[in-house]
């Protein structure tokens, strides 16, 4: 047995995600949680669930999020992590407070958590934190004890998050025909958001021109591309790009959009590209409708070769990562000096959100922050 590794203070781990219907009856109420307080009409919620009816009803999150949790649970077992993992979701079932409240029925009282979410925005960051707050007020409502919360640092240039993506890109270009493959380029793409969420991402030194999620993003671009031409010996042009924008036409998103994308490269003259979800820890929705089936269907319809590379999703590497992710945290809680895991230009992201971080349009109560309301 592998001695056990020093976790203290913590004494639980939360697997927090989006969440995502199984089943047809579970996508419009799946949505109508999504899209709460909008005021949107069923019947617009059902069109929207087509993509959802197109897959039987089912995202695929939820089933990857299972074999993640099962791949962390070997990894801790295998190298001495005795620290338990729960699983709650903002969306859906097992939903985010319920798992809470069983958590602290267990006796949890430090916890920590990994978002689904590599990178620095409000929806990727700041709303969970503000979920994570709902939540605790709801079990303080019940007169329960309530814990104490951290969320693991931002893991987009952590070598067990970006190695899998490099192996993935070039098992991609390996897939195309040999005679374009030397030439495809590389379309690393990402979840678009408003870019007044963009330039207001990360702390509050980090905002405007595209903000902490841009720059976080062209980083892992950079590495991967990078670590491409080193082990191919062939430089591909590369382009950050978006996919599944959903926001109102009138407001400004970052672009261009991937379908764009593929239509300007195939005008170009490119011969072939790789779509490189470097956004998505996994193959969720966005992944399986905007890339494999949207992006793909465009494509074919250019004649333009294309291939979607993999996530990470339950890769042995990226939970030997969050288990080094959890044992740093752990040890500056302890006051211990640690040498984060970082690759490329920005380091290491920060382990406590500071006030003005990814701020929401109004103020909301948001815990595991320096302005959190329940340290």
């Amino acid at each position: 047995m592998p001695d056990a590794l020093d976790v203290s203070p913590y004494d639980a781990l939360l697997l927090l995600s989006f969440g995502g219907p199984e089943g047809p009856d579970d996508v419009v109420p799946f949505l109508e949680n999504v899209t709460r307080g909008r005021g949107i009409p069923k019947e617009r919620l059902k069109e929207v669930g087509q993509h959802y009816f197109l897959f039987g009803g089912v995202s695929p999150i939820n089933a990857q999020n299972r074999s993640l949790l099962d791949a962390l649970r070997k990894d801790f077992a295998e190298h001495g992590l005795n620290l338990p993992v729960y699983w709650g979701n903002r969306n859906w079932a097992p939903y985010l407070t319920d798992t809470l409240r069983e958590m602290v029925r267990d006796g949890r009282r430090r916890i920590l958590v990994l978002a689904t979410s590599a990178y620095a925005s409000y929806s990727g960051c700041r709303q969970y934190r503000e979920n994570l707050a709902d939540a605790l007020a709801a079990l303080d409502a019940e007169g329960l004890e309530l814990p104490r919360i951290d969320k693991l640092r931002h893991y987009f240039n952590h070598p067990g998050f970006v190695e899998p993506m490099i192996d993935g890109v070039i098992a991609a270009l390996e897939d195309l025909p040999a005679d374009v493959r030397d030439g495809a380029h590389i379309a690393f793409t990402t979840h678009s958001i408003p870019t007044s969420a963009a330039d207001t991402s990360g702390p509050v030194e980090q905002h405007g021109d595209g903000g902490a999620y841009v720059r976080q993003h062209l980083d892992v671009a950079r590495l991967i591309a990078d670590a491409v031409r080193e082990r191919t010996g062939v430089e591909h042009p590369w382009q950050l790009v978006y996919q599944s924008r959903s926001g109102a036409p009138h407001i400004p998103w970052l672009e261009p959009d991937i379908c764009d994308h593929l239509q300007e490269r195939h005008a170009a003259g490119a011969p072939a590209v790789v779509m490189a979800p470097i956004g998505f820890v996994s193959d969720h929705m966005e992944v399986l409708y905007d890339l494999d089936t949207e992006a793909k269907a465009k494509a074919e319809e250019l004649g333009l070769p294309v291939r979607r590379s993999a996530t990470v999703g339950d890769d042995p590497r990226f939970a030997a990562a969050i288990r080094d992710l959890i044992v740093e945290r752990a040890a500056v809680e302890r006051g211990e000096q640690v040498t984060p895991c970082a690759l490329g230009a920005l380091g290491a992201s920060h382990h406590v959100c500071p006030a003005g971080c990814c701020p929401a349009r109004s103020p909301r109560p948001a815990a595991a922050g320096a302005d959190s309301p329940y340290a």
